[in-house]
């Protein structure tokens, strides 16, 4: 006695081949989502780097501007201070755990399927 699942392939092909078309398309969904999660580290993480590198540089100027004119002027503090808050946010957003797991639902979706195979199996050697 075969198993359904051979019967299932034999008997009708089309079957198969739209559940092999769906796990593709699930597939390539959770790799889409897993690669902007990604980007969008990726980009924070750039986006902190430099803006640290240009706030240190910025705060470099402002000293000796300070100093040089041997006055205090708030836009010294204001123009690094910027940089600094942009460099804390990304730098935040670059390192905040992620809430995504990847392909979650496509492990899901194969354990459903493995589990109804078994069962298929069980009930036909009855």
């Amino acid at each position: 006695m075969l198993h359904p699942i051979f019967s299932t392939v034999l008997g009708h092909p089309e079957l198969v081949a739209d559940h092999i078309a769906n796990y593709a398309a699930l597939l390539k969904e959770e790799t889409a989502a897993a690669g902007r999660g990604v980007f969008r580290r990726i980009i924070a993480s750039v986006l902190a780097i430099v803006s640290a590198l240009l706030a240190l540089g910025l705060i470099g100027i402002a000293v000796m501007l300070g100093v040089l004119h041997g006055s205090f002027n708030w836009v010294l503090v204001i123009v690094p201070g910027v940089a600094v808050f942009v460099a804390a946010i990304s730098g935040y957003l670059a390192a905040r755990p992620s809430a995504f797991h990847p392909f979650d639902d496509f492990r899901e979706q194969l354990g459903a399927d493995m589990s109804a195979l078994h069962a298929a199996g069980e009930h036909r050697g009855r």
